[in-house]
Order: C-alpha cells, then structure tokens, then sequence
C-alpha cells in the first residue's frame, strides 16, 4: 500500500514536537466549476523541533501517535 505524502506549510510550532501544517488543494465548485483552494490543517509529529512558522514541509501518512496527530515530517523543504 503507497504511502501517502503531501505539501504543506507550517502555521504553528507552539506545541512541543508537534506542529500544525496547512495543506491547500485545487476542487472544482461542485455547481459552477470554479477551481477554488480548500484548506486543511493537520497535526505533524516534529520529534526534533526543527521547524518554525513558515516553513515548507513535506509530510506523510503514519500510525496514531496521539489523539489528533496521524502526520510525520518526512522533509523540510524551505527554511523561513
């Protein structure tokens, strides 16, 4: 089974070894077509609190480790 992987940018490090990332996609308006960017944010394991608000990451699927965080960095891809 491939794992999941995806794009995102750091919004919050608050949290220890943990950060939120928001993800943006393209979706087509269900009624008019329009490509319109839907957002969602999600808990990211960062066991080494490395990453600050503004960083792009790479992020992937992994095992619960908490209640809310399913998400592992796998990459930092640009320092802010």
């Amino acid at each position: 089974m491939p794992v999941k992987e995806t794009f995102g940018i750091v919004v919050s490090d608050k949290m220890n070894k943990t950060v939120i990332v928001m993800v943006k996609r393209p979706v087509a308006h269900k009624k008019y077509g329009k490509i319109i960017e839907k957002t969602n944010k999600f808990y990211v394991d960062d066991p080494l609190n490395e990453c600050k608000i503004g960083d792009r990451v790479k992020i992937q699927e992994t095992r619960p480790l908490s209640k809310n965080k399913r998400w592992k960095i796998s990459q930092l891809i640009q320092n802010q």
